[in-house]
C-alpha cells in the first residue's frame, strides 16, 4: 500500500512489474481490487500501476470536491509525481470517463486509451441516464447505500456461481463513505465530452459486455466519432466485465497492446 500526495489529497495505489505502463481505474463505488485480475497477468510484461480514485478505498475522502475534472487531475498528478510520461490508461465505468477526460485534456500522457463499459457523455445518455440518476439518488436516499451496494451487486453478478463476486463486490460498494459515494455519482452523471470527443486522437479499445446495462448500439454510435477507435464485445458478460470474464477481457487487451 503506497501513498502519494496529489491536488491536495492522498491517493493510495499500487505498483507492480516494469515496462509499458498501464494505468488501471476502477469504477463508481469500488476499489483498485477491481483489477486483482489483471495485475498479475499484465504485470509480466508491463509495469501496472492501479489506484483508489479520490473519495474511494484507502484514498482521501473531500467533503465536497469531487468531479471528473478533478478525479482527471488527480490522475494527471501521479503520473507527475512517478515520473511517467506516457501510460495506456484504461478505464472501467467511471475510470472510463476519467480515461476520456485525460485523452480530451491531457492528450500529450496517452499511449493508448481502453474504455471498458464507459462513455463519453454521462449527461446525455437519453432515458437510460435520466432513470439511473433518479432511480439511484432516490433509492440512496430512502434505503441507503448498504441496500444500494446489495441492489447493485445483485444485478452485476446474478448467477449462482458468481456468489463470490457478488458478496466481494457487496462488501466494497457498502464500505464507501456515503457522502463520497454520493457526490461522485451526481457529478460524474453531470460530465460529458461533447464534440470534443472528435478530437481525440490516441489509439481506441472499447471494450463492451454483451449485457451491460447499456446497449452494444450505444458504444458502436461513438466509437464512430472517434479518429482511430476500435470495439471488441466480450460475450456472456455484464457491467463487470473485468471481474466476470477476466480471461477474454485480458486477451482483448492483450492482443490490442500486442498490434
Amino acid at each position: 500500500m503506497l501513498k502519494i500526495q496529489v491536488n491536495n489529497i492522498a491517493l493510495d495505489y499500487e505498483d507492480h512489474g516494469k515496462g509499458n505502463v498501464l494505468l488501471l481505474l476502477h469504477g463508481l463505488g469500488s476499489t483498485k481490487k477491481d483489477w486483482d485480475a489483471q495485475v498479475p497477468f499484465f504485470s509480466k510484461t508491463h509495469r501496472v500501476i492501479t489506484v483508489d480514485l479520490r473519495g474511494h478505498g484507502a484514498s482521501t475522502k473531500p467533503q465536497d470536491a469531487y468531479g471528473v475534472e478533478l478525479m482527471t487531475e488527480d490522475v494527471k498528478q501521479l503520473l507527475d509525481q512517478l515520473n511517467i510520461k506516457k501510460a495506456t490508461l484504461v478505464g472501467f465505468s467511471m475510470g472510463g470517463a476519467i480515461a476520456f477526460e485525460m485523452a480530451a485534456t491531457h492528450p500529450e500522457y496517452l499511449e493508448n486509451l481502453v474504455i471498458v463499459n464507459s462513455g463519453p457523455d454521462f449527461n446525455n445518455m437519453g432515458k437510460i441516464g435520466e432513470d439511473l440518476l433518479d432511480k439511484r439518488t432516490t433509492f440512496l436516499e430512502t434505503k441507503g447505500l448498504e441496500a444500494l451496494a446489495k441492489e447493485i451487486s445483485f444485478n452485476m453478478f446474478p448467477e449462482d456461481h458468481q456468489i463470490d463476486l457478488r458478496n466481494e463486490f457487496e462488501t466494497r460498494c457498502k464500505n464507501n463513505d456515503y457522502n463520497a459515494y454520493y457526490k461522485s455519482f451526481v457529478t460524474l452523471m453531470d460530465w460529458g465530452l461533447g464534440d470534443k470527443i472528435k478530437d481525440i486522437s490516441a489509439r481506441t479499445l472499447v471494450i463492451a459486455s454483451d449485457m451491460d446495462y447499456t446497449p452494444i448500439v450505444f458504444k458502436e454510435a461513438y466509437v464512430n466519432r472517434m479518429q482511430n477507435a476500435t470495439l471488441a464485445v466480450i460475450k456472456n458478460s455484464r457491467h463487470g466485465v473485468v471481474l466476470d470474464q477476466p480471461d477474454a477481457f485480458n486477451l482483448e487487451l492483450q492482443n490490442f497492446l500486442k498490434q
